[in-house]
């Protein structure tokens, strides 16, 4: 089973959501994470810094919790999607326009769809437009990832 992982479903592995349910699903994906593997693309990176800076500035989180994160990610098996942007720009436009996604979760989507994937996301559009394009998005079936 291929997973794509998205930030908002990593991020609660630092950041705890409020909803139990959501709790459960990001431990469920970090157990099948450290199990197995998952792939992301390369603005993932970019998109969990961005929050863990957002999260320092506001106090919810110090440096070193921050530092402590990235450590542990880096423990896991968190493949980056190394296929060029100029072979999948095209796709990823007709999925933001088709789905009405931003760009972000568009990319996302892609890679999601190109390697036949589960997609872990807390995005409900995402995940929406996920399934109708006949997607499976990870705990849609409590037995499979």
């Amino acid at each position: 089973m291929n997973l794509i992982l998205d930030a908002s479903i990593t991020l609660a592995w630092c950041i705890t959501r409020s909803d139990p349910s959501e709790a459960a699903l990001a431990q469920e994906a970090l157990n099948f994470v450290r199990l197995n593997r998952a792939q992301v693309p390369a603005l993932w990176y970019a998109e969990i810094l961005n929050t863990l800076v957002v999260f320092e500035r506001a106090k919810r989180l110090s440096p070193e919790d921050s530092s402590n994160f990235l450590n542990d990610l880096d423990t896991l098996w968190i493949d980056q999607d190394l296929t060029l942007p100029s072979d999948t720009q095209s796709r990823v436009l007709a999925a933001a326009r088709t789905h009405q996604l931003t760009a972000y979760d568009a990319t996302y989507f892609e890679l999601a769809h190109r390697k036949n994937a589960s997609l872990a996301t807390f995005d409900r559009q995402l995940a929406g437009a996920f399934r109708k394009a006949g997607g499976h998005v990870f705990g849609d079936t409590p037995d499979t990832p």
